[in-house]
This record gives C-alpha cells, sequence and structure tokens, in this order.
C-alpha cells in the first residue's frame, strides 16, 4: 500500500497499521493490538497521540521511525505481469535502475522486497511465501550480477556442497578448458569478469535447474567472452530444454541465444513485451529506452 499523507500524532491507529513497516515497528512496544483482536477494535480508532500517552510511549520518536519507513518503502515493481513456459527462453532489457534486478531478487524469494499485490506461481504452484532455499530446491536459480569472493573455500568444494548429482566433481570435469582453470580455485577469488561468468555457471549447473535467471551476465564481458558464455548455455541448458530468462542492459548476449520473447521495463513496468529481439535491440540501440515509453504499447 501507497501512503501518501504523512503520519501525524492525529493519524488513527487503524491507518498507522497499514502503513509499511509499521507493524514491525509497533512490535517494539508490545501493544496488545497486535497481538488480540479484542484490542484492536478497541484500539483501531484512537489516534497515535492517545497511543502514545496510554502506553508511555515516546511521540515523537515513534513519528520519526514510522514516517523513515512510510518514505523508504518505494513500489519498485509495479503491475508486473510475466510469464515463462517450460522450455522457453525470455529477455528482460531495461536502463539502470529500472527494476531489472529487483525482479529477479523478487522471483527468488529475497526477504528484504515484499509483494503488495500478485503472486508468483512456478510449475503451477504458488511460491509466493516459500522461502529462497525452498525456491531453489524446487528448481529456480540466479545467476549473479557481482557473485561474492569466498576466500579459503575452493570452488570443487563448494560444487559438492551445493550439488545434486552423485559423484558431482567428475561432471564438471567435462568442461576440461573451463574446470582445470577453475575448480581448484578459491571462489571469485582474483578471478577476471570472465572467469567469474563461468565459475556462477558451473554452479547453476550443479544444481539441476528447471528456471535459469541470468542477471546481466554478459556484463563487463568482450564479445569473445560473450559468446563464449553463449555457447555454453546452449549446450547445457537451452538444448536441456531448461527455460531461461536472461536480464540484460546491453542486449549483446542476445544475438547469439535468440530468445522468443524481449520484453522492456522501464520505472518498474514491463512496457513492451516484443518476439523478434532484433526490433527491440535495433530501437534501442538507435533511440535510447527513451522511445521505449513513448512507445504505443507503454501507454496502454
Amino acid at each position: 500500500m501507497k501512503v501518501k499523507n504523512k503520519i501525524t500524532k492525529n493519524t488513527t491507529l487503524d491507518k498507522v497499521l497499514k502503513c509499511p513497516g509499521a507493524k514491525e515497528i509497533l512490535a517494539d512496544y508490545d501493544l496488545p493490538c497486535l497481538y488480540c483482536p479484542m484490542a484492536q477494535f478497541e484500539m483501531e480508532n484512537l489516534t497515535l497521540g492517545e497511543v502514545c500517552v496510554r502506553y508511555n510511549i515516546n511521540l515523537k520518536d515513534l513519528l520519526k521511525r514510522l514516517n523513515k519507513a512510510r518514505k523508504d518503502n518505494k513500489e519498485i515493481l509495479k503491475g508486473i505481469n510475466l510469464g515463462i513456459k517450460e522450455r522457453e527462453t525470455q529477455a528482460l532489457l531495461g536502463p539502470n535502475a529500472s527494476g531489472k534486478s529487483t525482479l529477479a531478487q523478487v522471483i527468488l524469494g529475497n526477504p528484504k522486497y515484499k509483494i503488495s499485490q500478485g503472486k508468483i506461481l512456478f510449475r503451477g504452484k504458488d511460491i509466493t511465501k516459500l522461502f529462497p532455499e525452498k525456491r531453489v530446491k524446487s528448481g529456480i536459480v540466479l545467476a549473479w550480477q557481482n557473485p561474492p569472493a569466498i576466500k579459503g573455500v575452493k570452488l570443487s568444494q563448494l560444487l559438492e556442497e551445493i550439488s545434486v548429482f552423485k559423484g558431482s566433481i567428475s561432471t564438471f570435469f567435462r568442461f576440461q578448458k573451463i574446470g582445470f582453470q577453475l575448480i581448484n580455485r578459491e571462489v571469485n577469488v582474483d578471478l577476471s569478469g570472465g572467469e567469474r561468468k563461468m565459475s556462477e555457471l558451473l554452479q547453476v549447473l550443479a544444481l539441476k535447474p528447471k528456471l535459469v535467471i541470468f542477471d546481466e551476465i554478459d556484463s563487463g564481458l568482450d564479445l569473445r567472452k560473450i559468446k563464449e558464455v553463449a555457447e555454453l548455455i546452449k549446450k547445457e541448458l537451452l538444448a536441456k530444454n531448461i527455460s531461461v530468462l536472461l536480464i540484460t542492459h546491453s542486449g549483446e548476449i542476445l544475438k547469439f541465444l535468440r530468445p522468443q520473447i524481449t520484453n522492456v521495463i522501464v520505472d518498474g513496468k514491463i512496457i513492451c513485451k516484443e518476439k523478434n529481439y532484433k526490433k527491440v535491440l535495433k530501437t534501442i540501440k538507435k533511440y535510447g529506452y527513451e522511445k521505449c515509453k513513448k512507445c504505443q504499447r507503454a501507454n496502454r
């Protein structure tokens, strides 16, 4: 819920409780209205000032906390409607800070973000309230844009821990060129951009995914490396009918993977869905994302 008006001492408790983060803040004061329906019924028409007097709460501090939470709780994604079929590859393009990475995080279940409306369905099951680790076990995998370095842990050790395969490490050595270079090195420590992307790919494959979300896997790579990454995705994912969502800013990798549908997101809203990815790339390259905002589809 978006609340435009500032919370004051005269705001009634029922309205305060509808504000983002209010219940979590009020829980610090152990108000009975949070766990007792009768108390909530009795108190809902009290003003915040009256509540503070009754329970000896510092009104100034409480108002500061509530209004900060209201201000910080911005609506990032707006009316997202994205459906990816089994065995389908889709792309999601957009300018910086358009909501691309946020959408990936929401699909994976990052608790930092709260879904105010709608549901996330995966293979017919509602996973909106599912914890991230359970989403991963169900087959959703996210390849990070900037994966962290883990000192003291070799990639081979990490793969042994996360892999769903039996005798997994031998499986990865079929990528001899990649495996021998990375398998015995610390996870993302002193790796080049291309090596980090390959490390992420190996981790993705170890989880035997049903849906893979690549968050700007082409970012920072030259054309040769992009092609190398794309070939591995084609061979190990697309050829095995695994669904893929390619999140990208530049769109360079699409030339090699040719998605069935290309989506454009601007200001947290998907404003375009197009089967011809070349048309989308050509428009963005020539006019930028500003042209997308003026498209007739964006204004429907």
